[in-house]
């Protein structure tokens, strides 16, 4: 047992000395890959530095701009909006005189068909209806005529002693 006891001994310590070997050659790999970074890092600082101060500055010096244009703009909408709401009332006072304007053409326009009918309806009645009475007696006296005629043709027929067209000059004239 004694000599199991030294061999696992052994095998110990050199697992010791192999682990002490590998933990040594972490510590230098380590070491030089901390250089790297540590070099990249300083690159990169030395790279962005003057770049991260260029944009600061350019932040610093447009800010003021941006702010002055953020509220011009916003003068701007403020103004509109005014001005949006005037034209609105304008509109709105335009559209209700014309609706007013409108409404009083269109009263008037009805009273005067409303007078042009009465005064047609009373030039119908004062005017034609005595034209058509004329008319009336006018035809009646017309058929009254043409009966006359139509008699004394049949009559001067049977006589024949005048001619046709001097019968017609007679009744014409």
């Amino acid at each position: 047992m004694q000599v199991w006891l030294e061999v696992f001994s052994m095998v110990a310590a050199l697992a010791l000395v192999v682990q002490v070997v590998i933990l040594t050659a972490l510590l230098f790999q380590m070491r030089r890959t901390t250089d790297n970074v540590n070099r990249l890092v300083s690159e990169l600082q030395s790279r962005m530095g003057p770049i991260l101060t260029r944009v600061q500055i350019l932040l610093d010096d447009t800010q003021p701009k941006i702010s002055a244009m953020v509220n011009d703009a916003s003068h701007m909408v403020y103004l509109a909006r005014g001005q949006a709401q005037k034209v609105d009332r304008v509109f709105t006072e335009v559209a209700d005189r014309l609706r007013g304007q409108l409404m009083h053409a269109d009263r008037i326009l009805t009273g005067a068909l409303e007078a042009v009918e009465e005064a047609g309806s009373q030039v119908k009645h004062s005017f034609w209806l005595p034209v058509q009475k004329a008319s009336a007696l006018l035809q009646g006296i017309k058929v009254g005529l043409d009966l006359l005629r139509s008699r004394r043709r049949g009559s001067d027929r049977r006589r024949g002693d005048e001619p046709r067209e001097a019968q017609e000059e007679e009744l014409f004239i």
